[in-house]
């Protein structure tokens, strides 16, 4: 049987602390590194105030802050983003009306997201209801990226 978005988010109970791999020294320095859990992305997105966005690179910091460490991983942050979107479509299919506002999460420059559900357009359309100007271009982005 195919599992369910929420399934795969909460897929792993409990978050990993380990060294940075010597790979991602360069880009992230020295020291340990966070492999958050889908429920601490999503509480994180949460968070995130009607009217604000937070960007990938200062989700991942909190959550590292959080732990007491350097950094999140930033692929397992990213990709923990995405299934919360996901859960958060499915459950508005559902017809629940608060989700997890997985559209205020933009990337560390401000642009929009294309994995998300409904891509930059919905992204776009989501933001711009709660306030926000939309800067166009071949990568559309949010004006002003204001973490929480």
């Amino acid at each position: 049987m195919k599992k369910t978005w929420r399934e795969k988010l909460h897929k792993f109970s409990k978050a990993r602390v380990v060294p940075i791999p010597a790979r991602m020294v360069k880009r992230c320095g020295e020291g340990k590194m966070l492999i958050p859990t889908g429920a601490e992305v999503d509480a994180a997105i949460r968070k995130v105030r009607s009217g604000h966005v937070i960007t990938t690179k200062d989700l991942g910091a909190q959550l590292a802050v959080d732990h007491g460490v350097e950094v999140a991983c930033p692929m397992v942050t990213g990709i923990y983003v995405w299934l919360s979107a996901e859960v958060a479509a499915e459950e508005e299919r559902e017809g629940k009306k608060r989700v997890t506002p997985y559209w205020r999460v933009v990337q560390s420059d401000g642009s929009l997201m294309k994995k998300l559900p409904g891509g930059p357009d919905e992204q776009a359309r989501r933001l711009r209801a709660e306030g926000h100007r939309i800067l166009p271009g071949r990568k559309p982005r949010v004006e002003y990226a204001v973490a929480y």
